[in-house]
């Protein structure tokens, strides 16, 4: 089976990112099942919830119910979205090891997300690694609009170069480069993520991409191709973010998958994943954006990868 080369572990984000602008809600059941189908089918890494505020996001005021019922085995795959050290301090409480810091690279995507400026954040930042480090666990640096803000328009790498560098974010494992709006080319992708993999302290590199302009595959090689190790997806391409005005679904699970072929996924698995996709999009009443998955349902039956 082909595979591209080199590789990176896919983090499934469909629980968090992928819910945001849903109008169906999710129980806690249902987000349980979908995390262990997932597991189950060799998914390495989830991101299965977020600390934002549930009047604002309502959509993950469940994710402390979440947590409290993963196993440890299954906690130690899971990650969730944390903006300040409480939202550490809540989740860890209820198991969480994992933790996805994040802000952005512009003042006005960081008060509309967050409700304070990017400096603040990271002047939280050293709180929210103790706290981490406290109960063995790892958090992440992610820099949302890393590559443009809604508001402010395109933003220059020495921005978010300067974040990855300041000494108050060393605790992180990862840092996280963000397309928000899904508005990158893969040269600028290509680009920052060499950059930051050069020019930063040494840490493992995730990319995060949303395929508004149709780019997303390929923004994910090309990120895999520069240095990063890990990328985001989600089922059937569902997500978007509440405060970010243009921005569409993230990057579908499936088509990463089928780009990257990682030794886990054989055909079989793969339909299994499709089916577990098209059961929650009709759930949520939300369209399939995967060109995957709707190829594993061609009448092309030649092809191993159809269904």
């Amino acid at each position: 089976m082909f595979t591209f080369e080199p590789s990176a572990v896919l983090r499934d984000v469909t629980l968090r990112d992928g819910l945001q602008l849903t109008g169906g809600l999710l129980s806690t059941k249902r987000k349980l099942a979908i995390i262990r189908s997932l597991l189950s089918f060799g998914v390495e890494s989830l991101e299965i919830g977020s600390m934002a505020r549930p009047d604002l996001v309502p959509s993950m005021a469940n994710t402390l119910d979440v947590l409290t019922e993963l196993t440890p085995d299954e906690q130690a795959r899971c990650w969730v979205w944390v903006a300040t050290p409480r939202h550490v301090e809540r989740a860890a409480a209820a198991g969480a090891r994992n933790f996805q810091y994040c802000f952005s690279a512009t003042d006005a995507h960081n008060q509309a997300n967050i409700g304070r400026t990017t400096e603040a954040s990271l002047a939280a930042m050293p709180a929210a690694v103790e706290i981490a480090r406290a109960v063995s666990g790892q958090i992440q640096l992610c820099i949302a609009t890393s590559f443009t803000c809604p508001f402010d328009g395109q933003v220059a790498p020495e921005r978010v170069l300067e974040i990855a560098r300041d000494e108050r974010a060393l605790g992180a494992s990862h840092v996280v480069i963000c397309d928000t709006l899904g508005q990158a080319v893969p040269a600028q992708v290509s680009s920052l993520i060499t950059r930051v993999r050069l020019e930063t302290p040494v840490r493992e590199i995730v990319f995060h991409g949303h395929d508004t302009w149709g780019l997303g595959v390929a923004n994910t090689l090309a990120a895999i191709s520069a240095g990063a190790t890990m990328v985001d997806g989600a089922l059937g391409g569902l997500g978007g973010c509440p405060f970010a005005p243009g921005a569409s679904g993230n990057t579908a699970s499936e088509d990463v998958l089928f780009a990257t072929r990682p030794s886990w996924v054989t055909p079989a698995g793969f339909g299994s994943v499709v089916r577990l996709t098209e059961g929650l999009l009709t759930e949520l009443g939300e369209p399939n954006r995967s060109k995957a998955a709707q190829g594993a349902r061609s009448p092309a039956k030649a092809f191993d990868w159809v269904m």
